[in-house]
């Protein structure tokens, strides 16, 4: 079994989409398709989006939901930790390493969790 997408609640598509194009550059997800309650990104084996709620209730982060995006290198964790920064996310663990696992954690700007990680054996 293997999740292939996630999506996260968004209150201001405009902003969120604009953060996500921002946070995605130099990575290999890319914009896949926009429609006015939803934008979907592609990556080589998964899909991420963002949304407007289907029940158009405000969107809210979930209490201990959180979204783990594995990466290449300790520096793309500190990359996407410092860019998720400047553009307006708040942090909630900074770059550092925990047992095999070097990690970052951040809230988006719909206070949504994402942890960035790089799995190391060493």
């Amino acid at each position: 079994m293997k999740i292939n997408y996630f999506v996260l609640g968004t209150n201001d598509l405009k902003a969120s989409t604009a953060f996500y194009n921002a946070l995605f550059e130099n990575t290999d997800l890319t914009l896949l398709s926009t429609t006015e309650r939803m934008v979907f990104w592609q990556g080589n084996d998964f899909s991420f989006a963002i949304a407007k709620p289907f029940n158009q209730e405000p969107a809210t982060n979930g209490n201990g939901t959180m979204v783990g995006i594995s990466l290449s290198s300790n520096d793309e964790v500190k990359r996407l930790y410092n860019k998720v920064i400047e553009l307006g996310g708040t942090c909630e663990g900074a770059p550092s390493a925990d047992g095999p696992y070097f990690s970052a954690y951040v809230r988006d700007l719909d206070k949504n969790k994402l942890c960035f990680y790089q799995f190391s054996s060493k």
